[in-house]
Formats: structure tokens, sequence, C-alpha cells
């Protein structure tokens, strides 16, 4: 595998797209330090004794918090944690004068924390999360190995488990990938494209035979009205 390989973690069984899950959020909030406040979506992970939370609701509060180490042999494999959210995200939809507060600091404990000291814009594996996903079954990128690996190489894998999906019977897996020119593999666009031109071209078929078969008759023209009204004249 060619660098740079791209480390994913996996989740089924979790219903990110669920309608109050989605909506547990304030995008204000994310974006602009005077706007800690508008926590009224966010409820009940809204705020404490200590004031509002930052980032408050059930996104942010269940952050995905396991961890990886890579070894092959005896030597670590260094895990790039750069770059792994969205530009876009990073500059426009996180401030950069935005820092966690009050987070993780609620009776129950959702997931990941965060480090007070950085802004929201510099934590990816939170913006990596919150950019929910519309399937229960789905990865996000954890990190990015930037050496190559080789056929018939061991790699090591140690997990700190500690995201509960035993409440919910979902499943956790690891994924490494690479990509090329086109993006890296995605078997549902595949399979849904080839499905939807396979219905459009049976359906063509038939149209075809339809014509051939049983062709519509044309119209007399000499019937429309401005052709009558010109006769007429």
């Amino acid at each position: 595998m060619s660098a740079p390989i791209f480390i994913y973690y996996q989740l089924d069984n979790f219903y990110q797209n669920h309608r109050r899950y989605v909506k547990s959020r304030s995008d204000k909030q994310l974006r602009d330090p005077d706007e800690a406040d508008e926590t009224e979506d966010c409820k009940p992970i809204n705020g404490n004794d200590d004031g509002p939370i930052v980032p408050c609701g059930l996104v942010a509060w269940s952050l995905f918090n396991d961890t990886y180490k890579f070894f092959k042999g005896n030597k670590a494999i260094d895990i790039d944690k750069k770059d792994i959210a969205w530009e876009s995200d990073k500059k426009y939809k996180f401030g950069s004068n935005v820092y966690p507060k009050n987070f993780q600091k609620w009776e129950l404990i959702g997931g990941g924390a965060l480090d007070e000291s950085k802004p929201l814009s510099e934590q990816e594996d939170l913006i990596v999360w919150m950019k929910t996903a519309a399937l229960p079954t789905f990865r996000k990128l954890y990190g990015k190995i930037n050496t190559d690996l080789e056929a018939n190489e061991t790699i090591t894998v140690v997990i700190q488990n500690n995201y509960n999906t035993y409440v919910f019977g979902g499943e956790k897996k690891v994924a490494l990938s690479t990509a090329n020119w086109i993006g890296g593999k995605n078997d549902f666009f595949g399979i849904s494209f080839l499905t939807i031109g396979g219905v459009c071209f049976f359906v063509a078929i038939n149209f075809i035979l339809l014509y051939v078969l049983k062709p519509r008759p044309l119209g007399d023209p000499s019937y429309l009205s401005w052709n009558r009204n010109q006769g007429a004249q």
C-alpha cells in the first residue's frame, strides 16, 4: 500500500441520521464566541451550573474516542492527524476563536474529551465526527500513515476500547485504505449507479420496442388551429 494510507473507523447500527440527533447542535455557537448561549436546539446537552456547554448537543457529546496505535515489528508507525477534516469546515463552520467550555462535564459522559486550549477549528477529530452520516453504517477518517506498507508485512494494531457500542448493539471496525485520482473505494455508489443505469436501459429498450411494434400514428397538421384559420382566410 502506497502512502498516504488512510485509517478509518467504522461504526455499524449507529443512526447519525436520526432527526433529533442531527438537530441537536448549534452552528452559530460553533462559529462565533459571542453566540455561546445559543443552545436552545441542544437540549438536554446544553448547559450546566457553570454555564453553557461549548460545543453543545448530542452530536458533539457522543464524540468517538477509541484510539489506535500501529506497529511494524517493534517500531511504532506515526499517525498523521492533520488535515483529516475538510478545509471549508475548518475555515467557515468552526471558529478559530471558539474554545471548548464545560464539555463532557455532565452527569453522563457520551464520548471523547476536547482540549480546552485549542480552538474548535483545530480539533479535527470533532469536525470529522460532526459531519453526520446518512446511513447507519459509516466510516470516518481517523488519520493517515505517510509511509508505504509492503506486502506480507505484519502490522500490529493496539486499540484502546473506549467507545460503548454494546448498549445499542453496534459494532466497530478499523479499515486501511488508499485513494487514487478518482478517490477511494465506495461500493455503494458503484452499485447504485449500475442499478439506475440498468433500469434506464431497460425502460429505453421497452420504449423502442413499443415504437417499432406499435407506432403511434402521426396527427394531420391540417387540423391545427392556425392552419384552419389560414384556410378560412
